[in-house]
């Protein structure tokens, strides 16, 4: 008797027990090359040509509920880059305000400046080789997170580099 609960318990003990499979759950996106969130920089340079805007599709596609950040290169300190959260705004001392802003949708995005004055008399250092960093990142992952700060969007959404446009 003894044997024959043994061998019950080794039979029971290899054998996978396996339940109801339960609700079905939700698709995953698409990845792009397993990125979490993609993010890319660029280099604009504003002028009366381009009307003071960039317009750029993504180059990949993303769901209406992923939401767009842009970082503007702001400074640098002591050899550390800046980055600031658009929409950045400057105040001159004899009262003129110039607004970096941006707007996006699931196709582009643009960047682009508004002014209290006429944008044609700013000086190179605000429209020339004007670094920006634009992340992508899924609506799941913006909860909680201070989109203020560069470094915890970056830690939250797992991206490692950039690439250049």
């Amino acid at each position: 008797m003894k044997h024959i609960i043994a061998v019950l318990c080794l039979a029971l003990a290899f054998t996978s027990c396996e339940g109801d499979q339960g609700v079905p759950g939700e698709d995953g996106l698409d990845g792009i090359d397993g990125e979490v969130a993609p993010a890319f920089e660029i280099e604009v340079d504003f002028n009366a040509s381009n009307n003071y805007e960039i317009t750029q599709t993504y180059g990949f596609t993303i769901v209406p509920s992923d939401v767009v950040l842009v970082y503007m290169s702001w400074e640098t300190v002591d050899g550390t880059e800046i980055w600031r959260l658009v929409p950045q705004t400057q105040f001159f001392d004899d009262g003129g305000v110039l607004t970096y802003n941006y707007d996006f949708t699931d196709e582009d995005f643009r960047i682009f400046l508004d002014a209290t004055f006429d944008l044609d008399t700013l000086g190179d250092e605000w429209t020339q080789n004007q670094y920006f960093r634009v992340v992508v990142v899924p609506a799941d992952y913006i909860n909680g997170v201070d989109v203020e700060n560069y470094d915890d969007i970056i830690k939250a959404t797992d991206v490692e580099s950039f690439e250049t446009f």
